[in-house]
């Protein structure tokens, strides 16, 4: 699966994890995608390669020999802005929510296939890549405007209009509308309640709160009615929730802020 990424030059990965065969099995199959990929089997080597080459996203072991991922992430966050997703044999929830208030942009755990840690990689690097494009449009004159398709809808942000493939308007809160364009931007990422509500709300979540819970379930009887069971929109227990359909990000046309 190749990403489609408007770079000029290779996009270079920097594989961290403290077992040989892992990063072997990362390295091929990132360089049969056309990646620059580089290793890294401890802190040490891990900072060299930082210092040495530019590099466009980290896969992170949150244990690397008895060294400390989270803090490794913390460290790169302070200093860089670059993707990282642990890719680690910790399923337990606490970890995958740790490491993603750390500054992780996904969390993957062992075993693992790597055609997942290729989708997962692709919808990282093309969310910076979107971010990046905001930041370096910043006060011009036009401004790129979002839309995206999925499941045969579509979402329009300057109308903050949905529309099905008949061309029927689903009616969207202001909150599920804000809510469903969070799951776009970064589908296939696990999200935590406390980065949902974050994003929508500006604020932290409590196990107390069923806020995001509620528009979660409201949002899905409007965007899988065909389903009894989410399709597009699915729980990941004990972390957050995930959008699994597939997105395609339409084509920008620019508009004149007024």
């Amino acid at each position: 699966m190749r990403c489609s990424i408007s770079s000029e030059s290779p996009i270079r990965i920097l594989v961290v994890d403290d077992e040989p065969a892992i990063r072997s099995i990362l390295r091929s199959g990132l360089e049969k995608e056309g990646y620059e990929v580089s290793e890294a089997g401890n802190k040490a080597e891990f900072l060299r390669c930082l210092e040495t080459a530019p590099i466009d996203l980290i896969t992170l072991d949150l244990d690397l020999g008895g060294e400390n991922g989270l803090q490794l992430a913390r460290e790169v966050r302070a200093q860089h802005n670059i993707p990282i997703i642990m890719i680690t044999g910790k399923a337990d929830a606490f970890d995958r929510v740790a490491g993603l208030e750390q500054g992780a942009d996904d969390y993957i755990v062992k075993p693992f296939h790597i055609r997942e840690v290729l989708m997962r990689a692709c919808s990282v690097l093309r969310r910076y890549e979107l971010e990046s494009i905001a930041e370096d449009v910043g006060n011009s004159v036009s401004v790129p405007v979002e839309r995206y398709k999925f499941d045969g809808s579509k979402l329009d942000i300057p109308r903050r209009e949905l529309k099905t493939a008949n061309g029927e308007t689903i009616d969207l809160t202001d909150a599920e509308f804000d809510l469903l364009l969070i799951f776009l931007r970064q589908p296939a990422r696990i999200l935590s309640r406390d980065e949902l509500m974050r994003l929508l709300n500006g604020r932290d979540w409590s196990p107390e709160d069923r806020t995001i819970d509620g528009h979660i379930a409201r949002l899905r009887r409007k965007i899988d009615s065909r389903s009894e069971m989410p399709r597009l929109i699915k729980s990941v227990r004990g972390v957050g929730y995930v959008f699994t359909g597939d997105v395609e990000r339409l084509g920008i046309s620019e508009t004149t802020p007024s």
